[in-house]
C-alpha cells in the first residue's frame, strides 16, 4: 500500500503513465481508422479485379446464340463455350460463371444458360444448374441491379455477400451485361468470387499496426523515463535537498550552477513539449508509411500469384510427348511485368505458341497482359490461322481499351506432321531460327552473308511486322511461313533481352543474344534459355535490370511420322 501510494504521488510515474495512455488511446484510434481505410481500398479493387474477370468471360460467349442454346439444347458450340468457361473459371480461381437471362417483366426469375463451378477454389459445394433451369432471383439487391444492367443504366453491378445467412461462404459477384449482335443486353454473366482475401488480408496489416504500436508506446516510455529523470526530477530534486540544507545549516553550499536556473526549467519543459510533438508526428508518417506498403505489398502478391498461375512454368511441358521439347522463363523487372508467354497443344499435331510485350510495367500492364494471354490462347483453340487470330484479338481488345495500351505479340502454330510452321508478328522482335542441317546465313529468312558457309548457327528470321495489337481496330496481318526439321530450334524473346543495359548505359544488343545463342546451340531448350540468362547477367553486372526478361526455346526432335 504505502508503495502503491509513493509510485502514485510519484512525478516520474503521473508523467510517464500519462504518456503511455495517451500513445495507447492514440494506437487504438489508428488501429481502427487504419483497418477501416485498408478495407475499403481493398474491396473497391478487389471489386474492380473481379468486373474486368467478367469483362473478359463475356468475349467467350456470342450473345446471338443464347436463345438457340435454350431451345436446342447442348450444341457443340455451346459444348465448347461451356469448357472455354470452365476453363476460364479455374485459371482465375473464382467459384462460379453462370449466365442467365432474366424474366424482365418483373426481374423476379431466371434461366440459366451457363453455369461452370470450380468448388475447389474456396471449398464449397455448389451445384453446376442445368441448361434451361429456373430459378427466383434472391432478393430485391439483385433485381435492381439486373433491372440497371438490362436498361443499360449501368456498365456493371457489385454485390457483396460478406455475411451470408444462407450457409454459403463470404463472396462478391460480379455482374455484366452480354450483348447481341445489335448491341441489346441478351443476358447477364455473373462472376461469384471468394472474398476470404479481404479478411486474409486485413488481419496481417492489423498484426504489423498493434505490433508498432506496442513497441513504439513501450520504446517511447523508457526513453521519457530515462530525460525527464536525468533532466527534470534530477534536478528538482537537487534543488529540494538543496534548499532543505539550507534551510537547516543556514550555511552556503556548492553552487548549483544553471541547474537551478528557471530559465533552464523552461527549456526543459520546452524539450519535453517538442519530444512529444515529434513522437506525433512521426507516429503518424510509420503508421501510414506501414498502411501503404501493406497495401501495395497485398495487391503485388495477389498479381503475382495471378500472373504466375497464368503461363506454363513445369518443365518438361508435355511429358508423354518425345517428338519436341520446349520452356519458356519470365523475370519481371518489378513485382510483376506485362510481358507473358504461353504454349499449349491445339491438338495432337499442332501445337500453339506465343510470347507479347505489353507497353509499360506494374500492376495496370500485368492485368493487360493476362487479358491478352487469355483472348490470344482461347482464341488460338477454336482455329484459324495467327493472323486470322491476331486480328480477332486486336479488334476485341480495342474495343475495350480505354487506358490506350498496346501489346507487341508474336504467334506461332506448329504442325507436327510436316514441321510447317505458320507464323504472324505484330509488332514483335524477330524470332531466332538454328537449322540443324543448313549452312549458317546471315538471315534465316532469304539473305545470305558473309559466315555463309559455316556450321550452322543461330540467326534472325527478318518479317514484316504488323501495328501492336491494340493501336487501332481494324488491322489485318500476315502469315508466314517456315520450314522445321528434327534438330532445328526457334527462340522467341521480348525487347528485355536486346535492351538489357549495364551501369554504363550500354546495351546488350541482337549481335550478343546471336553469339551467346550460338555458344549453347547444341544444349536443349532449358540449357539455352539458362545460358541467354547468363550472359545477359554477366553484361548488366550490378546495374538494375530495366525491363522484363522473357524468353521461349523450342526444339523439333523426331519426325511426326516416329510419334
Amino acid at each position: 500500500m504505502k508503495t502503491l501510494k509513493k509510485l502514485r504521488s510519484s512525478m516520474s510515474f503521473n508523467i510517464i503513465g500519462a504518456i503511455v495512455l495517451l500513445l495507447a488511446l492514440f494506437g487504438a484510434l489508428v488501429c481502427v481508422l487504419g483497418v477501416m481505410s485498408y478495407r475499403e481500398d481493398f474491396m473497391q479493387e478487389y471489386s474492380t479485379t473481379t468486373h474486368h474477370i467478367a469483362d473478359t468471360a463475356a468475349v467467350l460467349v456470342n450473345g446471338d446464340h443464347l436463345d438457340e442454346y435454350l431451345q436446342g439444347g447442348e450444341t457443340e458450340e455451346y459444348a465448347r463455350t461451356a469448357r472455354g468457361l470452365q476453363r476460364y473459371c479455374e485459371l482465375m480461381h473464382v467459384s462460379m460463371i453462370y449466365i442467365i437471362k432474366v424474366d424482365t417483366s418483373d426481374y423476379g426469375r431466371f434461366v440459366s444458360v451457363f453455369n461452370p463451378v470450380n468448388n475447389a477454389v474456396d471449398d464449397t459445394s455448389y451445384t453446376e444448374w442445368e441448361i434451361g433451369h429456373q430459378r427466383d432471383t434472391t432478393n430485391e439487391e439483385y433485381q435492381t441491379k439486373y433491372r440497371a444492367i438490362y436498361e443499360q443504366t449501368s456498365e456493371y453491378e457489385i454485390v457483396f455477400r460478406l455475411h451470408p445467412t444462407d450457409g454459403q461462404k463470404e463472396h462478391i459477384t460480379a455482374m455484366v451485361p452480354l450483348h447481341d449482335s445489335a448491341g441489346n443486353v441478351a443476358a447477364i454473366l455473373c462472376v461469384q468470387r471468394p472474398a476470404r482475401e479481404i479478411n486474409n488480408a486485413i488481419q496481417p496489416f492489423l498484426s504489423q499496426i498493434l505490433l508498432s504500436v506496442i513497441v513504439l508506446s513501450l520504446l517511447s516510455a523508457a526513453i521519457a523515463a530515462c530525460y525527464i529523470r536525468r533532466q527534470f526530477v534530477e534536478p528538482v530534486t537537487k534543488v529540494s535537498h538543496e534548499a532543505t540544507r539550507f534551510a537547516t545549516e543556514n550555511t552556503k553550499g556548492e553552487p548549483l550552477g544553471n541547474i537551478s536556473n528557471i530559465a533552464s526549467i523552461s527549456d526543459l519543459a520546452a524539450s519535453i513539449d517538442k519530444m512529444e510533438t515529434d513522437m506525433v508526428t512521426y507516429i503518424d508518417n510509420l503508421t501510414a508509411v506501414t498502411a501503404e506498403r501493406e497495401r501495395n505489398n497485398a495487391e503485388l502478391a495477389l498479381a503475382r500469384e495471378i500472373q504466375e498461375n497464368s503461363i506454363p512454368t513445369g518443365y518438361p511441358a508435355f511429358p508423354d510427348r518425345h517428338d519436341f521439347d520446349i520452356l519458356g522463363s519470365m523475370t519481371p523487372a518489378k513485382g510483376v511485368g506485362g510481358d507473358f508467354y504461353n504454349f499449349f497443344l491445339i491438338d495432337d499435331d499442332h501445337l500453339g505458341m506465343v510470347i507479347g510485350d505489353v507497353s509499360g510495367k506494374g500492376v495496370p500492364a500485368a492485368l493487360f497482359m493476362m487479358v491478352s494471354n487469355i483472348v490470344v490462347s482461347e482464341r488460338a483453340r477454336m482455329g484459324g490461322t495467327p493472323a486470322e487470330v491476331l486480328a480477332f484479338v486486336n479488334d476485341s481488345i480495342c474495343e475495350r481499351n480505354t487506358a490506350d495500351m498496346f501489346v507487341t505479340i508474336w504467334l506461332g502454330i506448329l504442325e507436327f506432321s510436316t514441321g510447317r510452321l505458320i507464323a504472324a508478328n505484330a509488332g514483335h522482335e524477330d524470332a531466332a531460327i538454328f537449322h540443324a542441317g543448313k549452312k549458317s546465313v546471315e538471315n534465316a529468312g532469304e539473305a545470305t552473308g558473309e559466315n555463309a558457309g559455316q556450321p550452322a548457327a543461330f540467326a534472325l528470321h527478318k518479317t514484316k511486322h504488323g501495328l501492336p495489337i491494340g493501336a487501332m481496330p481494324g488491322v489485318r496481318y500476315k502469315d508466314f511461313e517456315l520450314q522445321l526439321q528434327p534438330g532445328d530450334k526457334l527462340f522467341l524473346y521480348t525487347d528485355g533481352v536486346p535492351e538489357a543495359t549495364d551501369s554504363g548505359n550500354q546495351m546488350f544488343g541482337l549481335d550478343r543474344m546471336i553469339d551467346a545463342l550460338n555458344a549453347c546451340k547444341d544444349g536443349s531448350p532449358q540449357q539455352i534459355l539458362e545460358g541467354i540468362h547468363t550472359s545477359v547477367n554477366t553484361f548488366v553486372g550490378e546495374a538494375p535490370q530495366f525491363d522484363d526478361l522473357t524468353m521461349l526455346c523450342l526444339e523439333l526432335k523426331t519426325p511426326a511420322s516416329s510419334t
